[in-house]
C-alpha cells in the first residue's frame, strides 16, 4: 500500500510537470478569424475580375489572332473596309486558293479591274482563304501564303502582296514557295523598315494560320470546295460570265442596286 501510494504520488507530480511545459493553445480571437475571412473574400473578388477581364478579350496568341478587318473566326476578309462605297454597292465574295492556277489566272486577267472597282467603292470586295491543295498534296504552302498576305495587311499591303503572290505562282501545281520567298515577297510588296520587322514576326509566328484554316472550313461546309468561287450579292457567278474585266464591271453594274 505505501508503495502503491508512493507511485501514485510520484505519477501526479510527473503528469503535473509535463503540464506545466505544455504551452498552452490560445483560441483566435474572433477579430482574427473576420479579418482573415475579409482578406479571403476581397482576394477572390479581385482574382475573379481579373480572370473574367482576360477571357472577355480577344486572343491574339500567335495563330489564333483574327484580322482587323475581319469580323471574326470563319468570316471574310474585307478588302475594302476603308473604302467608302457607292449606293447600292454589291457585295463581291472571292474564294480562293493561292496555289490554285485558275485563281492565278483570274487575278492575271481582272485582278486590277476588282481592286479598281473596290477602290472607288463600287463593290464590298471580301476574300475567303482556301487551302484545298495543301490538302491535295499534304502541305502547308496555301495556307502560309494566306498568312503572309494577312501579315502585309496589317502594314497596309494586302493587295500589294496578294499581287506578288499570284504573279510569282509556281507553273507546278503544289509546288509552292519556299519562306524565303514569301519573306522577299514583302520586300517586293513595299514593305520595308520597322514595318517589315513586324511582318516577318507575324509571318513567322503564324499569326493568322488558325484564321485562315477557320475560312477554308467555314466555306466547306457551305459546299465551296473548288477555286475561284465567286459570289456577287450572294449569288454565284459563273466564272465564263465574269472572267474579263469587261464581264466583271458588267456583272457588278447589273448586281448594283
Amino acid at each position: 500500500m505505501g508503495k502503491s501510494s508512493s507511485k501514485a504520488s510520484a505519477g501526479s507530480r510527473t503528469a503535473k510537470a509535463i503540464a506545466a511545459q505544455t504551452p498552452t493553445r490560445r483560441r483566435p480571437s474572433a477579430v482574427l478569424v473576420g479579418t482573415a475571412v475579409a482578406i479571403i473574400a476581397i482576394i477572390a473578388v479581385v482574382t475573379g475580375v481579373i480572370v473574367a477581364s482576360q477571357s472577355s478579350k480577344p486572343s491574339t496568341a500567335a495563330g489564333n489572332a483574327v484580322p482587323a478587318h475581319a469580323a471574326g473566326m470563319g468570316q471574310g476578309y474585307v478588302d475594302t473596309s476603308s473604302a467608302t462605297l457607292v449606293a447600292g454597292a454589291p457585295t463581291v465574295d472571292i474564294y480562293e486558293d493561292f496555289q490554285c492556277p485558275v485563281c492565278g489566272e483570274f487575278e492575271s486577267l481582272v485582278g486590277a479591274t476588282v481592286r479598281q472597282l473596290a477602290d472607288a467603292g463600287k463593290i464590298k470586295l471580301v476574300y475567303h482563304f482556301k487551302t484545298i491543295i495543301d490538302g491535295n498534296y499534304g502541305t502547308s504552302f496555301s495556307l502560309s501564303a494566306a498568312n503572309a498576305a494577312l501579315c502585309a495587311a496589317d502594314a497596309g499591303k494586302f493587295e500589294d502582296y496578294h499581287s506578288v503572290v499570284y504573279a510569282n505562282q509556281p507553273s507546278q501545281e503544289g509546288a509552292g514557295w519556299t519562306d524565303a520567298q514569301l519573306e522577299g515577297f514583302a520586300q517586293q510588296a513595299g514593305i520595308t523598315g520597322t514595318a517589315l520587322t513586324t511582318w516577318t514576326g507575324c509571318f513567322t509566328s503564324g499569326r493568322y494560320d488558325n484564321y485562315v484554316r477557320s475560312t477554308e472550313k467555314a466555306s466547306s461546309e457551305k459546299g465551296i470546295n473548288s477555286t475561284p468561287t465567286i459570289y456577287i450579292n450572294g449569288t454565284e457567278a459563273q466564272l465564263q460570265t465574269v472572267g474579263t474585266p469587261d464581264a466583271f464591271t458588267k456583272a457588278v453594274e447589273a448586281a448594283t442596286s
